[in-house]
């Protein structure tokens, strides 16, 4: 069988893109957006957390960006084993595209 990952996707898009991982992702973000609103002090320190998020990942990434562009040849290679290896989950376990109340 083919894999279904083509050049611009990767295998963490694709299983961000599975019922069962979107659904739990949005009932997560529901979660935590209506904490927010109804905890003014919970609110205040999750927008001090996120903003330390964002500044740590964008330092992160652009300390990254050189060795990211040496290894694209190895991510690659990586990424097509685990599509390969997603395509095989997907076949044996149909339960991964349905959503997580199902």
């Amino acid at each position: 069988p083919t894999s279904l990952c083509h050049v611009q996707e990767n295998v963490l898009q694709r299983v961000l893109q599975l019922p069962v991982v979107s659904s739990t992702c949005e009932t997560l973000q529901r979660k935590y957006s209506s904490t927010k609103e109804s905890h003014p002090l919970m609110a205040s320190v999750c927008e001090v957390y996120e903003r330390g998020v964002q500044g740590a990942g964008a330092l992160a990434m652009w300390g990254m960006e050189p060795v990211v562009r040496r290894l694209e040849p190895q991510f690659a290679v990586a990424n097509n084993l685990a599509c390969r290896g997603l395509d095989h989950l997907e076949e044996k376990i149909p339960a991964l595209q349905y959503p997580v109340d199902k």
